[in-house]
């Protein structure tokens, strides 16, 4: 498959994780959800790193606990939202990571007292955030507020979970490692806050949801990989936004969810922004080596 093919099919298999969590939440806590899915993950990689003959042991643990810590609280977060608000609308908070990168990078070129771009870079962040207030302006009037913070932190807490992969690229881990800490982490995590939370029980549905969760994201994730590897940034980057266009006719068709004009309109400006973000980074960033912006 091409480069932009598996961005498309992975961006539609997220999608489709989606709609499993949403399912599996009923009757699952995001802890649970988020551990069961680091375990399937965790046996794939480490199956495959055999097969391929990789090692999975690190130089940099610590970098790997940084990188594990914020993804996983990225991805609590995000799975909570999921099983509370509209699927898009979760989808969509999630996607503005590239928006909060540009802040972050604005942030680190004003300490740092250089100018990159930096009025391109405020201008789209204006622009993105102007569409998450409007996508989340019917969380708010059914006073949802908890779910809707909770979805925008989730994208800015995946922000820099992204630099911290950048840095563990920097320093030469592979792909598969990576992956397979933060899956690790999710174990970890995840059991962590069952714990807090409570745990539930299972049968038949709710094991094919976790588990569907698992294999939907894992299978995305080595997708995305490969995609990033082969492909160009930009046109991975802003084919993955394709991920909010497949959550909506799926929330639509399944959970019969009324998406207004102002959030559709709210989707479409933060997917704008988001590609434009991507591109100022990609031109002022010069990233050692591309790595997927998904989990």
């Amino acid at each position: 498959m091409s480069p932009s093919s598996l961005i498309v099919v992975a961006s539609l298999l997220f999608a489709i994780m989606g709609v499993c969590v949403k399912l599996a939440s009923p009757h699952y806590g995001s802890g649970e959800i988020v551990m069961y899915r680091g375990l399937v993950g965790m046996i794939v990689i480490g199956a495959l790193s055999r097969w391929r003959g990789e090692s999975l042991r690190t130089p940099v643990p610590a970098q790997h606990f940084l990188r594990s810590f914020s993804g996983v609280v990225a991805l609590c977060l995000w799975f909570y939202a999921l099983g509370k608000l509209p699927l898009a609308t979760a989808m969509t908070l999630n996607y503005t990571s590239s928006l909060w990168l540009a802040v972050f990078l604005l942030g680190a070129a004003a300490a740092a007292g250089r100018k990159p771009a930096e009025i391109g870079l405020a201008m789209v962040a204006l622009v993105g955030f102007a569409g998450v207030v409007m996508v989340l302006r019917p969380t708010i009037e059914h006073d949802q507020w908890s779910q809707g913070v909770a979805g925008v932190l989730s994208g800015m807490v995946s922000a820099a979970g992204y630099l911290q992969v950048a840095a563990l690229g920097r320093a030469g881990e592979p792909d598969s490692r990576i992956v397979f800490y933060f899956s690790l982490g999710s174990i970890v995590g995840g059991a962590a806050l069952a714990t807090l939370t409570g745990w539930h029980g299972h049968d038949a549905r709710g094991l094919g949801l976790l588990a569907a969760v698992g294999v939907l994201a894992t299978v995305a994730q080595l997708m995305l990989t490969r995609a990033y590897a082969q492909g160009r940034t930009l046109v991975n980057a802003s084919l993955q936004y394709l991920g909010i266009g497949f959550s909506f006719v799926l929330g639509v068709l399944l959970f019969d969810e009324d998406v207004t004009w102002m959030a559709m309109t709210g989707m479409l400006l933060i997917v704008v922004a988001g590609v434009h973000a991507t591109a100022l980074r990609t031109r002022t960033a010069a990233p050692a080596r591309a790595l997927p912006e998904r989990r």
